[in-house]
């Protein structure tokens, strides 16, 4: 068709289109690549990390089809056949320097399994290239636990290249004996500090909005310019780095410190009864709330600027006292600002560890330590990848029921 049957100037605006589309695409893309490589890749890593289980079956691939025929519920150990599986791959992993990495993997769930390797490497080493056996008698001389059925039972149920062990262990669990089933007492933590830190986080922020509601009540209520004053020593904390402020929160908590030192100077305590408000819960309580504030003072702020003060006069003018106007009128319209910090403080209280580290001390560790001690010091990172995967699902499911809260509240507003 001619120009004037306007099939050009479709095509010409579609091309427009799709520069526009082209450049706008361009413009997100490093904001797209960020989020991909910072975010996603990491979380999609941890993910896969909590159910990847590939040592058992990469270092003892004889060991692992040798051992699908043996019945794991008698009490009757592997055959000859099993144990001359498991000699040929420990000895290629001997070889290949791969057999520490098979018995970290199995320590994590059966202590002292790294110790069992150690042992049998000896003889294995000396063992001739043709050498055919009986090899039973030789690995429970090396140690005895190779002659246990608990053993092969943790081999077996551990032997898959994907594994909920995890997880299992992550909730104080475990399968090696083959059945899901409790961890003993003094082995059982995990449960223990996601309470603690969920109970913790709870208390902090609530010491937050009690503390920081009337901060903020008073930041949009007064003259601009003593509100810019109050508001930059409300922002004042985020110029000084966490760990200064976790330092001196150290120095003052201390039996020695300033606090301690006051309270004795002016007779409130003996000086050989000093309290104890460093290296505890107190103290991570304390200066987590006051290094938390802001977070629930700039959300409330935010609301209340926008509350009209016409309400509160229409009430009083309608014979409401004080109290009535504040908690029949102006506390409702509060209550977005009370879900935004809330939920921002607790979600980032859950999540903390330089403080409860600094000032913590054991009965003061949160989940967060617990994870960097798995990652650091045991190299645990399939746990870690488990515990931080049920971390990341508690703080979805908290921001849904938040989202909840707050649209049903929307409509009721509406």
């Amino acid at each position: 068709m001619d120009a004037r049957g306007g099939e050009p100037l479709k095509r010409s605006l579609a091309r427009a289109l799709r520069r526009q589309k082209i450049r706008a695409l361009l413009l997100i893309a490093p904001l797209l690549a960020f989020i991909v490589l910072g975010f996603l890749m990491p979380i999609g890593s941890m993910l896969f990390r909590s159910v990847e289980n590939p040592q058992i079956t990469d270092i003892l691939p004889r060991t692992v089809v040798a051992l699908a025929d043996w019945d794991a519920d008698s009490n009757e150990l592997p055959s000859e056949a099993v144990y001359t599986a498991l000699v040929s791959d420990l000895r290629i992993a001997i070889e290949e320097r791969t057999a520490m990495t098979m018995a970290r993997r199995m320590n994590y769930e059966m202590a002292g399994f790294t110790t069992m390797v150690r042992r049998a490497s000896r003889p294995l080493r000396r063992l001739d290239d043709d050498a055919t056996g009986p090899f039973r008698e030789l690995m429970i001389e090396a140690h005895d636990d190779w002659g246990d059925v608990a053993t092969w039972r943790a081999l077996k149920a551990y032997s898959s290249p994907y594994t909920v062990g995890y997880y299992l262990s992550a909730v104080d669990y475990t399968m090696v004996s083959g059945e899901i089933e409790p961890l003993p007492d003094n082995r059982s933590i995990h449960l223990m500090l996601f309470w603690r830190t969920a109970w913790m986080s709870g208390l902090i922020c609530f010491l937050t909005l009690l503390l920081g509601y009337p901060v903020a009540f008073l930041l949009a209520n007064v003259k601009e310019r003593y509100a810019n004053l109050l508001l930059i020593m409300v922002l004042l904390p985020f110029w000084t780095s966490l760990l200064v402020r976790t330092s001196a929160w150290k120095v003052l908590l201390q039996e020695q410190g300033v606090i301690n030192q006051l309270l004795v100077w002016i007779g409130l305590v003996a000086d050989d009864n000093r309290l104890a408000m460093i290296n505890n819960k107190f103290g991570v309580i304390v200066a987590m709330t006051h290094i938390l504030l802001p977070f629930m003072i700039l959300p409330l702020y935010s609301v209340m600027k926008t509350v009209p003060p016409s309400y509160v006069r229409a009430a009083k003018s309608l014979g409401a006292n004080d109290w009535t106007a504040f908690w029949r009128v102006y506390f409702p319209q509060s209550v977005p600002g009370i879900g935004a910090g809330a939920i921002l403080v607790f979600i980032m209280a859950v999540g903390y560890y330089i403080t409860p580290e600094l000032v913590g001390g054991p009965s003061g560790m949160f989940i967060s330590n617990r994870i960097a001690h798995q990652w650091n010091v045991s190299g645990n990172w399939g746990l870690v990848g488990a515990l931080g995967t049920i971390l990341l699902v508690a703080v979805l499911v908290l921001y849904w029921v938040y989202d909840k809260i707050v649209g049903i509240d929307n409509v009721k507003l509406g």
